[in-house]
């Protein structure tokens, strides 16, 4: 009989480990709990075997990872995680990290009641978007505003407001899939509208949309291709231009925008600046953009634009499935609130301190936490690097940043980046060039000390 079929057999049976008095003093919680982990540590003993893998070794490591699987299922899986990989808008790590002021205001409107609905001057119901449409119509010149769940959201109810059974012009270079698979014209087929697709890939004049516009036209779709560039031999419609000929033929210009700058980032090199307030100048008459990317807030899309169309936008029943809840909208009313006085979004929000960060500074905080590394006994060294802004957002843009190389000694750095991820809090780093680096553009400085913590005990496993 050859080894992994020995293994296989060895492997103890799920009622023989549950009886195990060692079991216990964690069975008195649940029961279910601890089935459920004798199960998939028994699943996964089996899987490692046939894979190859170094399985656990003897009845006490297995009783052992049975235990630590019933400790984790007692605590919340989602956790804080310290960003390493200087990717700001990290997708799979939450995208945009909230303000100080904005995860307070969280907290209070979360620990009890609120005015979400209720107007306190006249004492009767309230409307819920009044706390966040005055600053959106104040901070972008828009006529209207309203906020549903997130951007896909905003563009598949503008269109089923606007143009449910008829037909939306856009570029064929402009039909982007967006994170997870998604596709935007998946989403907005949702909307029943039919899609015209004008011009190539690389090159989509004006008079392509002009000679789509027929009867049963609705409008003209322009997206902001966020998450990608097609470079070289391209040509695109300007959003004026566009907005002009919409006009002319009386239908709305729509704008996709995606990430959606309010801080106009190409003061700091980043981007094209093509601002929020910028598409309404230009012309559109919606648009649409996320919460959590650019703008430094939470999951959300806005919409913005004429009265008209935001005003059939709040009255279509869609409107009550996609709306934002309290603690939504308490964290974009404070970030919105951060870009009223000049300079003091770039302060408060760390979207766009990170963003903003010098080189300098950088560099300076890298051999800051490189030092009280090596107070720790933690061989390091800080390292020029690039980062990127993440999140669908300026794609081709690289962020020259400063990172700690952490000397992994003779531990293997899969298994350092392991340990990281896996200890408390988790660390995510990124391996480059066959060193282990930490970021410090995406890691506070109110982190510094638990990071060496982490990485000071991650190295001596």
């Amino acid at each position: 009989m050859d080894k992994p079929s020995q293994l296989l057999r060895s492997i103890p049976r799920v009622d023989d480990i549950l009886s195990d008095p060692l079991l216990d003093k964690v069975r008195a919680g649940s029961p279910a709990a601890v089935v459920r982990a004798v199960r998939e540590t028994l699943g996964d003993l089996r899987e490692d075997i046939l894979n190859g893998r170094d399985p656990l070794s003897g009845r006490e490591e297995i009783l052992a990872e049975v235990r630590r699987r019933i400790e984790a299922q007692r605590k919340a899986s989602l956790r804080p995680v310290i960003n390493g990989t200087g990717i700001v808008l990290h997708t799979n790590l939450g995208r945009a990290c909230l303000s100080e002021r904005a995860a307070r205001h969280v907290y209070e409107v979360a620990r009890g009641y609120s005015d979400l609905e209720y107007d306190l001057v006249r004492g009767q119901r309230g409307k819920r978007y009044s706390h966040v449409e005055p600053l959106l119509t104040e901070l972008t010149g828009a006529e209207a505003a309203v906020v549903v769940n997130n951007n896909a959201a905003a563009v598949l109810l503008t269109l089923t407001v606007i143009a449910s059974g008829r037909e939306v012009v856009i570029s064929r270079g402009e039909l982007v899939e967006i994170g997870g698979a998604f596709r935007v014209p998946d989403v907005m087929v949702q909307s029943g509208c039919a899609l015209r697709e004008v011009g190539t890939t690389n090159r989509t004049r004006l008079s392509d949309y002009r000679a789509a516009i027929g009867e049963n036209t609705a409008a003209l779709l322009k997206v902001h291709t966020s998450n990608y560039r097609i470079v070289g031999f391209t040509e695109e419609a300007e959003l004026a231009e566009m907005a002009a000929l919409a006009h002319d033929a009386g239908l709305p210009l729509l704008y996709d925008l995606g990430s959606g700058d309010m801080a106009g980032l190409d003061r700091f090199g980043i981007g094209e600046g093509r601002t929020v307030r910028e598409g309404l100048e230009k012309g559109a008459d919606i648009v649409c953009f996320s919460g959590d990317k650019l703008l430094g807030g939470p999951q959300a899309g806005i919409i913005l634009g004429r009265r008209e169309y935001i005003e059939r936008i709040k009255a279509h029943p869609l409107i009550r499935a996609l709306r934002i809840d309290k603690l939504t909208l308490a964290a974009l009313e404070s970030t919105l609130l951060s870009y009223r006085e000049e300079g003091l979004a770039e302060k408060e929000l760390p979207v766009l301190a990170a963003l903003s960060a010098g080189e300098e500074d950088l560099r300076r905080r890298a051999q800051q936490l490189a030092d009280r590394f090596s107070a720790s006994g933690i061989h390091a060294s800080p390292v020029s690097v690039v980062g990127q802004v993440g999140g669908g957002s300026a794609p081709t843009e690289l962020l020259p940043s400063w990172a700690v190389a952490v000397d992994n000694g003779a531990m293997a750095l899969n298994e350092l980046d392991a340990r990281l991820r896996t200890g408390s809090p988790p660390v995510v780093g990124r391996i480059h060039k066959n060193q282990y680096l930490l970021d410090v553009r995406t890691i506070f400085d109110a982190d510094f000390d638990a990071l060496t913590d982490a990485v000071a005990a991650a190295l001596k496993k």
